[in-house]
């Protein structure tokens, strides 16, 4: 008879080309409702130029990212593919410089929040108002994020495609009315207004627009068909950021124009500007007769709901980054402790959480600009040389997809993007360091705080400072082997039932078939998959035992974790593997709002790969029903 064993899968791979794209233009659309004001405070007239010459660094980026993840298809972005090329101290530099941009990501976002809703309040786009709206921010979602609140993904996908619809509504009317291509080129005066030091350090500071392409990278172990979505997902990113971020600006700059030496798209509110809140500059700039009033109050409230979702997903990469750096021992155990009853980085969300409210209290956007850059320009520039130093030491590993070019060099094939890229954020980070003191100062104490944190932890812990040690985590309490054609039977997060296993047990014995327990356990959001959980890992084993109890030696069983909402998929992809005649659930003893079945039994009834049979015992009539 053939056989199946399950494996310690990890993530779940359920995430297609879409998922992806929506997701990572969450982020990265997220940005342009800071940085284009930012960047035209530096870049006056030649902001549309600035905005081209980042875009082609970043898409320079996303090759060398698409190329990394798909050949290392894990959590961790540049920091996992340096503990590739290099070694261990380097994956922590960078992983340093990514937990950086991931403060300021929050610090930055939370403190523009206030900005867009001053279109119902006024005083809340001025500071002090801005200041302690971004603090109350932060700390409401760290709480959230420490009691491991759902996070919906199709929310966030919605918001997201209502954003890029949005924007490119924008460009659209801004081209009719408002687009003068004569105006943009004579508003700009070259080494006068602006100055060639504040072109350079625009560019560093345009970045800021595009550093959300880290997320795809770090969802690459959720991702189906990697070869295959990860670029392609990349690759819309970049083609909706191109096209959005070379029009946008030029839009801006028509209806808001350099006027001697200066714009006020690049003002504050103080100053009588709109660098506080561009893109709602651009909409009140725009003559729109009756819908003028209703469309600023859509842009304000989606700009406000935008930032604040990129606020909470700077605390769950923090939460994350955290405990995968734990993981790997790059910082001390206590900053990857778990809360005792939510299983989430409380510690880190707190520290981190609390740095970057530090951050907001200057009030000082274009630094938070600037030192977002410097943390971003770090982490890609060592994801450029990595790449390019995988090339030389493994070339002979597969690369489900290669950078687009090569360039022969002593022998060696070099990726030209990469190289182009890597020279790019190079210059970037030099610039936005020599250019700006406070980032020279800020930017040296923070990595000079890392380093001696690193080094003192693991000399402690007698550990290389080079050689990577990983945490032992547990695998699956089951490895015995599962015989394909098995009757399935689900539960999840330890909802036993003795009358589906004693169903399962009655479809066996028909053809003497095996029977086959997945218990599945939820992981927050704002905890990484692997997350210890040894109170419901102890229930899943528990559970399974007595399964076999019940169903005798024919029975096998393992557990394994999933995010919220995706219980039911991880079901159906099992079913299919194993190639079940039958699978048998529980209705669910709590069953809230207007869902008969729940979530997950929904899911498994829409997509069901063979027979369900839904023990219904515990329902309100008492008798099992088959679906």
């Amino acid at each position: 008879m053939a056989e199946y064993r399950p494996k310690n899968r990890g993530l779940e791979r359920v995430l297609g080309t879409g998922a992806l794209f929506s997701t990572a233009y969450g982020n990265v659309g997220s940005s342009i409702y800071y940085a284009l004001g930012l960047v035209a405070g530096f870049a006056l007239g030649m902001t549309p130029v600035v905005f081209v010459i980042a875009g082609l660094i970043f898409a320079a980026t996303a090759a060398t990212y698409a190329e990394a993840t798909t050949m290392y298809p894990e959590a961790g972005g540049s920091s996992s593919f340096a503990r590739r090329a290099f070694n261990e101290f380097w994956s922590f530099f960078a992983a340093w410089g990514q937990m950086l941009t991931y403060i300021i990501t929050i610090a930055i976002s939370a403190f523009f929040v206030p900005h867009y809703l001053g279109v119902f309040w006024a005083p809340l786009g001025e500071s002090p108002a801005d200041i302690f709206g971004g603090i109350f921010i932060v700390i409401v979602l760290a709480v959230v994020n420490i009691i491991g609140a759902k996070e919906s993904a199709g929310v966030n996908i919605g918001f997201a495609v209502a954003d890029f619809m949005t924007q490119v509504g924008l460009v659209l009317v801004g081209v009719v009315l408002v687009l003068d291509p004569d105006l943009l080129v004579r508003q700009v005066d070259f080494g006068t207004a602006p100055t060639v030091g504040n072109f350079l350090i625009a560019i560093p500071v345009a970045m800021v627009a595009y550093t959300g392409i880290e997320t795809v990278s770090n969802m690459a172990e959720e991702a189906r068909d990697v070869g295959r979505t990860i670029p392609r997902g990349i690759g819309l990113v970049v083609l909706a950021v191109a096209v959005i971020y070379t029009c946008l600006p030029a839009i801006a700059l028509s209806a808001m124009p350099v006027r001697d030496g200066e714009t006020i798209l690049g003002l504050t509110k103080e100053q009588g500007g709109y660098a506080d809140d561009p893109i709602l500059g651009v909409v009140e700039n725009m003559d729109l007769g009756v819908l003028q009033g209703a469309a600023e109050i859509y842009v304000g409230i989606l700009a406000a709901t935008i930032l604040f979702i990129a606020t909470n997903a700077g605390l769950i990469g923090v939460s994350r980054l955290t405990y995968s750096m734990g993981q790997h021992r790059q910082l001390p155990e206590l900053l990857r402790a778990l809360h005792p009853r939510f299983r989430t980085p409380w510690v880190a969300i707190i520290i981190f959480g609390a740095v970057a409210c530090l951050a907001i209290v200057p009030g000082q956007a274009d630094f938070l600009g600037v030192i977002y850059a410097f943390g971003a320009m770090l982490s890609f520039t060592i994801a450029h040389a990595a790449v390019i130093t995988l090339r030389v030491t493994q070339p002979e590993v597969e690369r489900p997809w290669r950078s687009p070019g090569s360039l022969r060099i002593a022998g060696r094939t070099l990726p030209p993007l990469a190289i182009f890229g890597g020279l790019g954020t190079g210059a970037a980070l030099v610039v936005a360091t020599a250019l700006d003191l406070r980032v020279v100062v800020s930017g040296v104490v923070w990595l000079a705080l890392g380093i001696a944190i690193y080094v003192v932890y693991r000399r402690r812990q007698g550990l290389s400072l080079t050689e990577t040690h990983k945490v032992v985590m547990p695998k699956p309490v089951v490895e015995h082997e599962v015989e394909y054609e098995s009757v399935l039977v689900a539960f999840e997060d330890g909802d036993f039932s003795h009358e589906a296993v004693a169903t399962a047990a009655r479809l066996a014995a028909r053809r003497r078939r095996g029977i086959h327990v997945l218990v599945t356990i939820t992981v927050p959001s704002g905890s990484p998959i692997d997350a210890s959980m040894p109170e419901q890992e102890a229930r899943a084993a528990s559970l399974i035992d007595s399964a076999r109890v019940r169903g005798g030696r024919r029975v096998t069983g393992h557990w394994e974790k999933v995010r919220p909402n995706q219980a039911g998929r991880r079901i159906v992809e099992e079913a299919r593997e194993i190639h079940a005649r039958a699978l048998v659930m529980s209705l669910p003893p709590r069953r809230t709002g207007r869902s008969l079945f729940g979530k997950t039994l929904e899911t498994v009834l829409s997509e069901r790969p063979c027979r369900v049979i839904i023990d219904s015992s515990r329902g309100v009539d008492g008798r099992g029903k088959g679906a």
